[in-house]
């Protein structure tokens, strides 16, 4: 009988069949798909798309990552789904059964992040996506691995450790110089603030976790520095392609994963032919992040993907907060005269000015709240993602009034912002009460007013079990950044971009981190008034 209907079956009889089996396939496996959903809770307001798998939601991400957009594009996506206004949960289902939630809702985070910890994690298919770049290490894995990972680098970030500030010292010392000229206004220069940070930081965070800095604030043509920059370009590039991301080529990426990898190594190589240390000898101060790692594993690879993991976590974080922190202080000059005030009276100011301890960081209100906001407006992981482990739900977001909790069914991705959360005006006063501050814009002052975020509405190193390790040593590293330039300059002027009337916004850069999408320019002053024309004459110019 088979063999009967066959017979006679021409090409394009067959190729019907199969098409039409392949699309009964597809219709089964999304009525099964929403059937599992349904059992789990509801869907979320759809995102709407034409082509297949989404190609043109992709296509337009793409569009709006490279004119720096992001962040109008996945606002209005979120906001608007499924026809609606002002959500914050939706989901975008392209595939036969692949499924994304894009949410900007409190409640579900701290869902992801503390609640549902063991329902989220990175994933399988993320691990692998991001093995080549970093590898096995605390930002890429869940279970053991990431257990084991955190582990080894929590000894690194101790008090007793980050309470040394003298790390920072020598890469501040040198730092401040580039800044600006000498005491004369004709010596004034304009400099982009975030292209030297990050030069900055990567000095700083190489000498403390190799021993040895990359000296890229002398040498700005850093071979490592730009390839650690295009690998992670890259990577958020195969990242936001998704199962599209086998068509693009790795070949440079590759070669840029060599070079870093061939910066790293000596150090590695180096470590592992000391005399090895008693396993779990507790961590010195003298001790290198390195030193310290080869006292627990001997393993090469491991070594190498820890590295990675902290260095872009410590270098490429610090760097963008501190490039926004200044240039916002240089468009307001009465946040500068306050927290300059608050420096004076603590520290001193100019050749009788102290170097701030631990403690003196720790108590400075206004240079905390200079801190925070700065955190609060550019967080510097804006988008994040998790991977559903099991068949769960997230407790808001379903049904047409978002308050129902969605179904998410097994290795489902979960993308949140704590950018757009933390922007979001429905969680602050409204323009009505007298307590309002824009939540758009920077204001030091609602920190020292009396405002409080609610929990988890400000979440700048995430939360939970994975709340950034590091945390502490990054505000301490900014605080002392911040303070120190401020010891040495009176005044930030910012200055417009390519012959602009006014300063406007920073461009955005989305990739793996936040950083500035263009030159942030300023002048940095130690004169008075008679600088300030210097300043100017600068900006005419």
């Amino acid at each position: 009988m088979i063999e009967h209907l066959f017979v006679g079956t021409t090409l394009s009889r067959a190729s019907v069949w199969v098409l039409g089996l392949f699309v009964a396939f597809c219709v089964f496996r999304k009525f099964q798909a929403s059937a599992q959903i349904a059992r789990l809770g509801v869907r979320a307001p759809k995102i709407k798309f034409r082509l297949p798998y989404a190609l043109d939601f992709i296509f337009q991400g793409y569009q709006a990552n490279k004119v720096n957009r992001d962040l109008e594009f996945w606002d209005a996506q979120i906001g608007q789904a499924g026809g609606l206004t002002n959500l914050k949960t939706a989901e975008l289902d392209a595939g036969i059964s692949t499924r994304m939630v894009l949410t900007k809702d409190p409640e579900n985070i701290k869902a992801l992040l503390t609640g549902q910890f063991a329902d989220y994690g990175k994933g399988e298919s993320f691990h692998q996506e991001w093995k080549e770049f970093l590898g096995d290490s605390i930002f890429a894995t869940d279970g053991e691995l990431w257990t084991r990972s955190r582990q080894l680098i929590r000894p690194m970030f101790v008090r007793d450790r980050i309470v040394d500030t003298e790390i920072f010292e020598k890469h501040v010392q040198k730092l401040i110089p580039l800044l600006g000229g000498s005491d004369s206004p004709s010596s004034s220069k304009v400099v982009d603030i975030g292209s030297l940070f990050f030069r900055y930081t990567l000095d700083a965070a190489t000498d403390y976790l190799l021993g040895k800095g990359t000296d890229s604030l002398d040498n700005p043509a850093t071979r490592f520095a730009e390839a650690f920059r295009y690998v992670q370009q890259r990577q958020t590039e195969f990242f936001r392609f998704g199962v599209f991301s086998f068509a693009m080529s790795r070949t440079e990426f590759r070669k840029n994963l060599k070079i870093m990898d061939e910066f790293i190594q000596p150090y590695i190589q180096a470590v592992l032919a000391r005399s090895a240390n008693e396993p779990n000898e507790k961590v010195t101060k003298s001790e290198t992040f390195l030193d310290a790692l080869a006292s627990f594993t001997r393993d090469p690879r491991v070594l190498r993907d820890q590295l990675v993991a902290v260095l872009l976590a410590g270098r490429d974080t610090t760097a963008a907060t501190l490039s926004f922190c200044l240039f916002e202080l240089s468009r307001n000059p009465d946040v500068v005269a306050k927290l300059r005030g608050e420096i004076r009276d603590r520290l001193g100011v100019g050749a009788n000015a102290q170097k701030p301890s631990y403690t003196d960081l720790k108590e400075m209100k206004y240079l905390n709240a200079v801190l925070h906001e700065t955190m609060r407006l550019y967080p510097v992981v804006p988008f994040n993602v998790r991977c559903s482990l099991r068949d769960t739900t997230l407790p808001r977001g379903g049904g047409p009034d978002g308050q129902a909790p969605v179904g998410v069914r097994a290795n489902s991705r979960v993308i949140y912002s704590t950018m757009l959360m933390q922007r979001d005006p429905d969680l602050y006063d409204g323009p009505e009460s007298e307590n309002y501050l824009d939540p758009g814009k920077f204001i030091p002052e609602r920190w020292v007013s009396g405002w409080q975020p609610k929990p988890w509405h400000f979440i700048p190193f995430n939360g939970g079990p994975r709340i950034c390790i590091g945390q502490q040593f990054a505000t301490i590293e900014m605080g002392y950044t911040v303070i120190r330039i401020l010891q040495a300059y009176e005044r930030i002027i910012a200055l417009p971009l390519g012959g602009k009337d006014k300063v406007e916004d920073p461009v955005l850069r989305f990739e793996v981190t936040l950083s500035p999408g263009s030159e942030l320019n300023c002048v940095f002053l130690k004169q008075g008034e008679e600088a300030a024309r210097s300043a100017a004459q600068l900006s005419a110019a």
